[in-house]
């Protein structure tokens, strides 16, 4: 607020100012140099969110221009690869045949890879505008994308009446999707059960959980999961390109969430993330 008003005012002949004046004079001015720095923080944090958007906006457009352009080197390596090994299968020797093998197994490596981080890039490039969306209706549409995993490892899924939100419901079925396919790809010898709650958080916000009975998580890797490629097995242990979860992220946060884990090796893991309940704030 305002501390004081600060008149000038010419005069004929000189004053002297008071103590209580200077006083006032000097809390005027400190209260100024503060408004200004603060003033000066709040522009370059302006600045630096226009820049990072502006970044991110820019790495978004770079990563799928890049994976969509080589998709098609890619394939006609592969589909050489293949047309050698089918031509030329009685030729080769052993180790000639273990090559292709190499070749072929890369590329299928590096085509999932691209197709990953297409879908990436796609959430905020191609996300579709928010509508009233059923989150019973997105889970059941997501456990029947995934019938074939749960049926092969014979997963059992449990879940409450969740909630209906303002939401991309495309992005809602994917965000689901990758959440259970995480907890198929690292479950524990246990017959698998899977969880999914949603309760009302903080006043305008929904926190959703899915939970599983898993191999779980180091508690200091808790956010590395989270970041793009990063994994914490090798490929020939778990397969995956270390994408699916921070897609799961980006989704999140394009819905004005947060999502996090808490977890213990051996002993599972539950994943929360929450949404806006923006019908009820409109």
């Amino acid at each position: 607020g305002l501390w004081g008003f600060l008149c000038v005012q010419q005069c004929n002949q000189t004053r002297e100012w008071t103590t209580v004046e200077i006083e006032l004079i000097e809390q005027i001015a400190d209260h100024l140099s503060i408004a200004l720095y603060q003033a000066q923080l709040l522009e370059q944090e302006r600045r630096g969110r226009q820049e990072l958007a502006r970044s991110n906006q820019e790495l978004e457009q770079f990563a799928y221009v890049a994976s969509h352009d080589l998709q098609a080197p890619l394939q006609t390596i592969s589909g050489y690869a293949q047309l050698l090994e089918r031509r030329y299968k009685d030729r080769l020797d052993a180790k000639a045949e273990k090559f292709i093998d190499y070749i072929i197994e890369g590329t299928v490596r590096m085509q999932t890879l691209i197709r990953d981080l297409l879908q990436y890039s796609r959430v905020g490039r191609q996300g579709e505008s928010f509508k009233l969306t059923n989150c019973n209706l997105v889970l059941a549409e997501a456990i029947a994308n995934l019938h074939s995993a749960i049926r092969q490892s014979k997963a059992i899924i449990t879940y409450s009446n969740l909630p209906t939100v303002m939401a991309d419901d495309r992005q809602l079925v994917q965000l689901f999707q990758n959440l259970i396919s995480n907890a198929i790809k690292y479950r524990s010898p246990e017959a698998l059960r899977i969880e999914i709650n949603a309760a009302k958080h903080q006043g305008e916000k929904w926190l959703f959980s899915v939970g599983d009975n898993g191999i779980g998580i180091d508690f200091k890797h808790a956010e590395r999961i989270f970041i793009i490629f990063q994994r914490l097995h090798l490929p020939e242990e778990y397969p995956g390109t270390g994408i699916g979860l921070a897609i799961c992220k980006k989704i999140v946060e394009r819905h004005g969430g947060q999502i996090w884990v808490e977890s213990e090796l051996g002993r599972g893991s539950r994943f929360y993330f929450t949404l806006s309940d923006r019908q009820a704030s409109n």
